[in-house]
């Protein structure tokens, strides 16, 4: 992989995973107001920007494994920690919207 392509493949990884816990919140403030099919619709739509940011890491972690060693940029290592607080915060807006759920169902 060469430097520009490095550099669009993080590049996704910051847009996905900020794309991603964006619609993790916005699945919060449905479930807030009582829109849990808006909600579950964020949710999902979360899960889709994980899913193109998972690609890219396994792509890059492929090309690792087969010898081709990419070098560890400050921006690289932004784009893995934009995935990583996206899907812990994908898994948190799950169980608040749950939660929402189950106080609205009282």
């Amino acid at each position: 992989m060469d430097e520009e392509e490095n550099l669009q493949t993080v590049m996704g990884l910051i847009m996905n995973g900020g794309n991603a816990k964006g619609a993790a919140v916005e699945a919060i403030k449905a479930a807030k107001t009582g829109d849990f099919e808006q909600a579950a619709a964020k949710l999902k739509q979360s899960d889709e920007f994980l899913s193109e940011a998972h690609n890219a890491q396994t792509g890059m972690l492929t090309q690792e494994a087969s010898g081709e060693h990419t070098p560890v940029t400050l921006l690289m290592v932004h784009g893995q920690d934009h995935i990583m607080n996206a899907i812990t915060f994908r898994d948190m807006a799950g169980e608040i919207v749950d939660l929402y759920k189950q106080l609205a169902e009282k």
